[in-house]
């Protein structure tokens, strides 16, 4: 017994009548009729009386309503239970984040236009630092996770979107020495101690292209594992601390900001990591929904780099507008016709009327 079975059977129990039932269902009323004495012969027994004017059910039928209107609505229910567990309308997805990503505002846009389009799906938010988000993600720990750039591991199994890029703010006591300046340089911080994050100290893209900027090293004393730490320690006059532009929001007591002068390939980068086999279909729609607003992402302002380049190639290879000309007339059209034609033959160009 199947579920096309059991809705041929309903169709029939309640037109009580086989030409009806067969139209209903789009299908010619002989293979219902075969349908339907197919299934009583698995049951056993008959479950319509079949008269010359109507159709009317068998006590077996009657009780066989009952379990297959059951049947056929869980059927359905499962269905659609199922079917919303893969658009990602219900289900659960775990966040784990930096402090950077609020500040960006990323995180809080994405989690907006999902919460819109998916109104049912259960969140989690959990911080954590850059450095255990790539194993967080692997293990099950948390299904996605805001890491910065610097933060990333190689690992096939991961996917990486890119979500935003920022210039960099450099932050510090307000006693501090460089407080006195608008602005500061990568020299000025040449015998500056640096408060970074762990990962970032052993070897980050920010810190590389430092080195290669000041000639040296910098020095670096104190470590941070959250976006507000590193504050503190800023601001208790233990270093200063490169963070993302985005970061000035943050009103900390005796901190204040300068901005970082340098390259344009100095930047704060964030990226979305998540499991390149994943098959939760809410953790799916969260990905689709932040890798699709990343190309809206900008740094105060203005596109990312990536964007900007693309941006200003697509830009310049652009045509100016120019004025069109208007559609000559029949009259203009004809006119020069004849000239052509009188030209091949020798004579001279007729006058328009």
């Amino acid at each position: 017994m199947d579920l096309r079975h059991l809705r041929y059977f309903l169709a029939v129990a309640e037109e009580r009548h086989f030409g009806r039932a067969a139209q209903r269902l789009h299908i010619v009323q002989p293979a219902l009729s075969m349908q339907i004495r197919a299934l009583e012969s698995e049951i056993g027994g008959a479950l319509f009386v079949r008269t010359s004017r109507r159709v009317e059910l068998t006590e077996a039928g009657a009780l066989l309503v009952v379990e297959a209107q059951r049947a056929v609505a869980q059927a359905e229910r499962a269905k659609a239970i199922v079917q919303q567990s893969l658009r990602g309308d219900i289900g659960k997805i775990r966040i784990g984040y930096a402090g950077n990503a609020i500040l960006t505002g990323e995180m809080t846009d994405h989690l907006r236009a999902f919460r819109k389009a998916h109104p049912a799906a259960e969140i989690e938010l959990r911080e954590m630092p850059p450095s255990r988000q790539a194993e967080a993600v692997l293990t099950g720990e948390v299904d996605v996770g805001y890491c910065p750039a610097f933060a990333l591991k190689v690992d096939p199994r991961l996917s990486v979107q890119p979500i935003g890029a920022w210039p960099l703010v450099v932050a510090m006591a307000e006693e501090h020495t460089l407080a006195a300046h608008r602005r500061v340089t990568p020299k000025m911080l040449a015998g500056e101690p640096l408060i970074m994050f762990p990962l970032e100290e052993t070897g980050g893209d920010v810190l590389k292209r430092l080195i290669l900027l000041l000639g040296r090293e910098p020095r670096r004393v104190h470590r941070a594992d959250t976006t507000l730490s590193m504050l503190s320690l800023a601001g208790a006059g233990l270093g200063v601390a490169l963070a993302p532009k985005p970061l000035i929001q943050v009103k900390v007591p005796r901190i204040v900001y300068r901005p970082f002068v340098a390259p344009k390939n100095v930047f704060a980068e964030l990226h979305l990591i998540g499991r390149a086999d994943e098959t939760a279909g809410a953790v799916r729609a969260f990905v689709k929904l932040a890798s699709g607003s990343s190309d809206r992402a900008t740094t105060a302002g203005a596109a990312t780099p990536a964007a900007t380049a693309r941006t200003g190639s697509r830009r310049a290879s652009r045509p100016r507008g120019r004025a069109r000309r208007p559609a000559p007339s029949c009259r203009a059209e004809q006119n020069r016709h004849h000239v052509r034609i009188d030209r091949f033959r020798g004579r001279s160009p007729r006058r328009s009327p």
